[in-house]
């Protein structure tokens, strides 16, 4: 995962943006498609805090 998205990623969950959080989490499963998952057993799912 790019350290940017990282970054954004940990900042939304530090907030509580869920809007932001499913936003990015769009965002990386976008990217990953785009990738043609290259880095096989690295993915990463945030999920939505409860």
């Amino acid at each position: 995962m790019p350290q940017w998205l990282c970054n954004q990623m940990m900042r939304a969950f530090q907030k509580k943006d869920r809007r932001q959080i499913k936003l990015l989490n769009d965002c990386w499963y976008f990217y990953r498609n785009k990738q043609g998952s290259k880095e096989e057993g690295t993915e990463t799912e945030f999920t939505e805090f409860q």
